[in-house]
């Protein structure tokens, strides 16, 4: 058994038929990845993307990609990980609950596994995710109200991106977190003997802003949340971590929970603080200078684009207007079955898009 899959036939702070439900969510099935994993999709990623970036480049001006130094895919992390932290900023500001913030910092961390900050900003995708967040978390505001708060920003620089979000997360909105886990074992915990409640409290408290830290690093693409709030909690207090576990697993002398909660610590405390503000800046300053051409309003590229959108866009509804007419000449007014394979066309075309 992998140390990623320990808990996945053991629950934490859950019954076993809340467990089963954690295996068949779209975030078990579709977002755990290896460590070696997650390093080879966004070195692939950034390698396709300086590729194409630099195509656009030389299509919108020959030579000039030669001047420009692309983003690592380590500086895209780093980036993405400090509007990671500026998520929990924007919560406080508007004073929503911990269950938005934590799903905002999801959706932002997974759009960039299938994006890159060369096409997308983390500023303008953070607005957006934060933004979806409060609705898919049964939360809402208003689009005007949630714009009007933050400076500089117009309800149209949240909402030209939603369905890119959506799209990039397959639509998979729904979020299982570790501080929910957390709150688990801190009930569990009050019912075993001899525990003092005032140590639980200050350990339980502790053991929240490890829960918040580890929002920061790659943990919840790799462990289970129900490991990495126990791994917090070990974090704050491992004489009440291992009484749990005991209790857990009464019949068991080494509890199998143990085996990852070591990683699982290293990894929070090595990566769960804020980038370097000045490194970052230095990265954010190179990113005007390598940003995709063909997502800068006005520039030669995007025009160009948008010319080629323009045109499928009329030739499609050329071949629509087309086989309608074939339709009507071979006596079927409505054009049944050959309208049916003009959409299907159109679809395949939209894919390509």
């Amino acid at each position: 058994m992998t140390a990623t899959s320990t808990l996945e036939s053991q629950p934490v702070a859950s019954t076993s038929s809340q467990q089963s439900l954690y295996e068949a969510s779209t975030q078990y099935r579709h977002w755990r990845f290896s460590p070696k994993q997650l390093v080879d999709m966004r070195y692939a990623l950034n390698s396709d993307a300086v590729s194409a970036i630099r195509n656009a480049f030389e299509n919108d001006s020959p030579g000039s990609s030669a001047s420009v130094a692309f983003l690592s895919a380590q500086e895209e992390y780093l980036l993405v990980k400090l509007y990671v932290g500026k998520v929990s900023q924007l919560c406080a500001h508007f004073r929503f609950p911990e269950e938005v913030e934590a799903t905002a910092v999801t959706y932002l961390k997974r759009f960039y596994l299938k994006n890159t900050v060369m096409d997308w900003h983390p500023k303008n995708v953070m607005l957006t995710a934060l933004f979806l967040a409060t609705k898919t978390t049964n939360h809402p505001i208003s689009l005007e109200s949630y714009a009007s708060h933050i400076p500089k920003t117009a309800p149209s620089d949240v909402l030209d991106l939603e369905f890119l979000v959506a799209q990039s997360l397959g639509f998979d909105f729904a979020v299982w977190h570790p501080h929910r886990s957390l709150w688990g074992i801190w009930l569990d915990i009050q019912t075993l003997p001899d525990v003092s409640l005032g140590d639980l409290q200050t350990a339980y408290e502790a053991a929240t802003k490890h829960v918040r830290a580890a929002r920061l690093t790659d943990a919840e693409f790799i462990y289970t949340p129900s490991q990495i709030a126990l791994a917090c909690f070990s974090l704050a207090s491992p004489t009440l971590a291992s009484a749990w576990a005991r209790a857990k697993f009464p019949s068991l002398p080494h509890p199998p929970v143990a085996d990852v909660l070591g990683s699982i610590e290293a990894m929070i405390l090595r990566e769960g603080s804020p980038p370097d503000v000045e490194a970052v800046r230095e990265v954010d300053r190179r990113l005007r200078l390598c940003k995709n051409p063909e997502k800068i309003v006005g520039s030669n590229a995007y025009n160009k684009k948008l010319q080629e959108k323009e045109k499928k866009a009329e030739e499609k509804r050329i071949r629509k207007a087309e086989a309608a007419r074939i339709a009507m000449e071979e006596g079927d007014p409505f054009g049944n079955e050959l309208a049916k394979k003009a959409v299907e066309e159109l679809d395949d075309d939209d894919d390509d898009d």
